[in-house]
């Protein structure tokens, strides 16, 4: 989360466009921007299970970062609206997708939901990303001083039920309902390299032939600054 926000910095800055591909090292539990968590999740269970926790920058609903993938979108925001940004990224997913052989599609209707307790993978809302009318791609965007960030999970495999096991008096078993995977579509389970070259691929493809890797050395300082504050539990649980 520090990196991405500090992406979004640059973005401000240098008035340039970054898309990135990442894996979580540890099962982490990712809380949105104003999602209410106190007295929600038991934080003992949490613990004693090796599951990490953040509160992203972005809104939305929980979600349990593990078997799956995430994106991260930082550019300047120029004269595009919310919905224009969100048409052109997903445009970029179901390129780079289709290059896998999974045959997704945007999803029109049911509406957007006030974060809350329920699981993001449990249904999905207009203009997310599904297959068989089943969710694949969770997202969500942050808009701040000129620049956007936006980032989101494509699930691999289905563990997201697990989620329910770290809430206070509501341990279930199973997936949740609804949710799609890379794994189940294709039959196999894609190695993240794959779905990172064909998420690359579809970028050169529509956006720009001539992107360039960014280094990590450009970024690392100051991700490690804005690290800090997404370590911070006040702000965490501060909801």
């Amino acid at each position: 989360m520090g990196r991405d926000v500090a992406l979004l910095d640059r973005a401000r800055k240098t008035r340039e466009a970054v898309f990135s591909i990442y894996e979580w090292m540890r099962p982490t539990l990712s809380l949105g921007r104003n999602q209410i968590a106190r007295d929600q999740y038991d934080r003992d269970v949490i613990r004693s299970a090796g599951v990490d926790v953040v509160r992203r920058p972005t809104g939305g609903r929980a979600l349990l970062h593990y078997h799956e993938v995430t994106y991260s979108v930082t550019a300047p925001v120029g004269s595009t609206s919310l919905r224009e940004s969100y048409e052109g990224i997903n445009r970029i997913l179901l390129n780079g997708l289709a290059r896998l052989g999974v045959d997704a599609s945007v999803a029109t209707g049911g509406a957007m939901e006030a974060p809350g307790p329920v699981p993001c993978f449990s249904d999905p809302a207009a203009g997310e990303l599904v297959v068989n009318g089943r969710k694949l791609v969770g997202s969500a965007q942050l808009r701040d001083g000129g620049a956007f960030l936006q980032h989101g999970s494509i699930l691999i495999e289905d563990d997201q039920g697990f989620i329910s096991q770290l809430m206070l008096g509501r341990a279930s078993n199973g997936s949740v309902p609804g949710a799609a995977t890379l794994s189940s579509i294709l039959a196999r389970k894609p190695r993240i390299n794959e779905v990172s070259n064909a998420l690359f691929d579809a970028v050169r493809h529509l956006e720009d032939q001539e992107a360039e890797h960014l280094s990590e050395d450009e970024v690392r300082a100051d991700c490690l600054v804005r690290a800090r504050e997404f370590e911070n539990e006040l702000w965490t649980w501060r909801r």
